[in-house]
């Protein structure tokens, strides 16, 4: 959608109470001018139902870090977000810029040039794998940890750490979106901390093994995860251990790409 105005001009409080009312989906963006915007509505609320399912998994199986984080959609989310954006940004953390919220959605100004798209780490590091291009696989990767690092010397987390959830600006740099959920309301931050690097390692592994990168990137692994807090590397260390049974899963493209992608995490982690 394009409208005649210029950013200097924009009442951002005003045309979110606008679009809010009449957007056709819940997350549309809206070119201003010359400036770019991103107007998300709240969604319905979600049930609780599988969030109690998943906290009986992760008594069984001894492992906090699967404990669930509940996203309970609707207005909660949208209040849970815009909170954790304003708290990303004044630590420091490359996020989407709030520029008005309403209990029912908000706006974020674009992390690109106005009418380009943006694409996820994840994107980026699979073309790389694709390409054979193994040096920018390991840059972009370790653009990711070097991401994490700095979100948790701040001393917060991402709320699901996979790389679609981490961006490359125009200028090269990583910001992280999606923040339904607070991770470190309900679970304790060395427990975040980890949670962070499993997803990342879950959604990034897989590359590091279709390229032939995963013995430098165990090295890279472990360099990052020993400038980490000693509580962090307690809590991974007995999370890895306790799931040893995925050594057991067999590397064969015919398990489908999840199973796929949990072998190869638990090769990088081990």
């Amino acid at each position: 959608m394009t409208m005649d105005t210029t950013p200097h001009t924009i009442n951002y409080g005003a045309l979110l109470q606008q679009q809010l009312a009449t957007q056709p989906h819940n997350v549309m963006a809206h070119v201003l001018g010359d400036e770019q915007i991103w107007i998300k509505r709240a969604g319905p609320p979600h049930g609780t139902g599988r969030y109690r399912a998943m906290a009986v998994l992760a008594a069984l199986l001894r492992l906090p870090v699967l404990r669930p984080v509940p996203n309970l959609g609707g207005p909660a989310a949208i209040a849970t977000e815009v909170q954790r954006l304003r708290d990303l940004a004044a630590r420091g953390i490359r996020v989407p810029v709030v520029l008005a919220a309403l209990p029912q959605g908000f706006a974020m100004r674009h992390l690109g040039h106005t009418g380009e798209e943006i694409h996820s780490l994840g994107n980026e590091i699979d073309h790389a794998a694709q390409a054979g291009d193994t040096d920018t696989v390991l840059a972009l990767w370790q653009q990711g940890l070097d991401t994490l690092a700095q979100v948790h010397r701040q001393g917060t987390c991402l709320s699901q750490a996979f790389a679609r959830n981490m961006v490359r600006c125009p200028d090269g740099e990583v910001a992280c979106i999606d923040f339904e959920d607070d991770p470190a309301a309900v679970l304790p931050l060395a427990v975040c901390h980890v949670r962070d690097a499993l997803c990342y390692a879950h959604s990034t592994a897989i590359y590091l093994h279709t390229s032939g990168t995963l013995t430098e990137g165990r090295e890279r692994w472990a360099a990052w995860v020993a400038q980490e807090s000693a509580e962090m590397r307690e809590v991974l260390e007995i999370s890895v251990r306790r799931m040893g049974w995925m050594r057991r899963l067999p590397a064969s493209r015919r398990l489908g790409r999840d199973l796929q992608r949990v072998r190869a995490a638990y090769d990088l982690l081990a």
